[in-house]
């Protein structure tokens, strides 16, 4: 299993321009304040495994050249370029010709628009495209394919960045999204990745609306053996404030609050998810330290609309994309990283354990090319 989080230590490693590699060190079963935690021996090989910033758990977004991705890695890539491969393969047959001309820019527009990359980021596209042809005077589409793979990679940059657990005991993550995107499974699997490392989880089921979404939740906490927070029929604010305080009480390194699935034209609920952020910085004033939302890849622009919708009413940190299988056309990722550049912390390719990863701007360009 993929290692995604690491323990802080009890005091901050040496700063990187004097110190030697820092060994990697595992999650203890006593809480992360000012005491001292084992550190495990080194790998003898490099992996894909966390870091420190400071004195924090992060996430690896830095993944080795493809001759070093283990397995897990180069298995999870694979998936991903399948549930991209229609996508893949539209965009691949545009630069099967000998030449480059206008007719090609506009099967390329016309591609793009078709995987859900939105009118900002394909002209932002095509004129980078352009421009770059101009300065550098390549002719043959193979090499433009090429800096289209450089293109995509730079406009997705900006949202590979580090999810931190670590900087604050405990790390509360609250979680938001339509009905059907994933949001609950992804709770799940990444509840898995936390208790994989050791890290003590608490789940709070404060989506209170949607008919069996606290027995949906108790299942994925039966499963990874964490406890949750909930009350039958009660307050979503509530069963937040409580979780958080429970989390402290318990010395919980991380804290999972669940709430309600909605659509953004529900201003209501909308008013309520706002009201959870203010009760959860009640009980902690620098909480929620992540808000995250869950969004299908499937559904195209429609998901630009939810990340600026719950973004402008919640502040969102991250985004986790799911369902990037079968159907998913992907570019989406650069239509919001043109109009509302939220991190992607996640992307997910199906419904098991392993199928939610990292995200990496140059993988993920590859597989809408190549």
């Amino acid at each position: 299993m993929f290692s995604f989080f690491k323990k802080k230590f009890s005091s901050p490693p040496p700063t990187p321009a004097d110190a030697p590699a820092a060994s990697p060190a595992t999650l203890a079963e006593t809480p992360a304040a000012a005491t001292a935690v084992p550190v495990a021996a080194a790998p003898a090989a490099p992996l894909p495994s966390g870091g420190l910033i400071g004195s924090a758990l992060v996430i690896p977004i830095d993944i080795p050249e493809p001759a070093a991705v283990p397995p897990e890695r180069q298995k999870w890539l694979d998936k991903l370029k399948a549930g991209l491969g229609k996508t893949a393969s539209n965009i691949s047959n545009v630069f099967t010709g000998q030449v480059i001309d206008e007719d090609l820019y506009e099967d390329l527009e016309a591609a793009l628009l078709q995987a859900d990359a939105g009118v900002a980021a394909t002209e932002y596209v095509l004129k980078t495209l352009r421009d770059k042809v101009k300065a550098t005077g390549v002719t043959h589409p193979v090499a433009l394919k090429n800096i289209l793979i450089a293109t995509l990679t730079d406009m997705l940059t900006p949202l590979q960045k580090q999810l931190v657990i670590g900087q604050h005991t405990p790390t509360v993550i609250m979680v938001a999204g339509v009905n059907g995107a994933g949001k609950t499974t992804s709770i799940g699997k990444l509840t898995k990745h936390l208790i994989d490392s050791e890290a003590k989880v608490l789940l709070a089921a404060a989506d209170t609306f949607r008919a069996a979404a606290r027995e949906q939740l108790t299942v994925w906490a039966d499963r990874n053996t964490v406890e949750i927070v909930s009350q039958d029929g009660g307050d979503p604010a509530a069963v937040s404030f409580d979780a958080v305080n429970a989390g402290k009480a318990r010395g919980k390194d991380v804290v999972l609050i669940d709430t309600a699935g909605r659509l953004p034209t529900q201003l209501h609920l909308m008013e309520e998810l706002k009201k959870i952020k203010r009760v959860i910085q009640k009980a902690e004033a620098s909480a929620p330290h992540e808000v995250l939302l869950v969004i299908d890849g499937n559904t195209g622009q429609n998901a630009v609309t939810q990340v600026k919708a719950f973004d402008d009413a919640l502040g969102l940190t991250g985004l986790i994309v799911t369902k990037l299988d079968g159907t998913a056309k992907g570019g989406v990722l650069a239509a919001i990283a043109r109009e509302r550049p939220i991190p992607v912390y996640f992307i997910g390719v199906g419904e098991k354990l392993e199928e939610l990863e990292t995200f990496n701007a140059r993988e993920f360009a590859q597989a809408l090319v190549v």
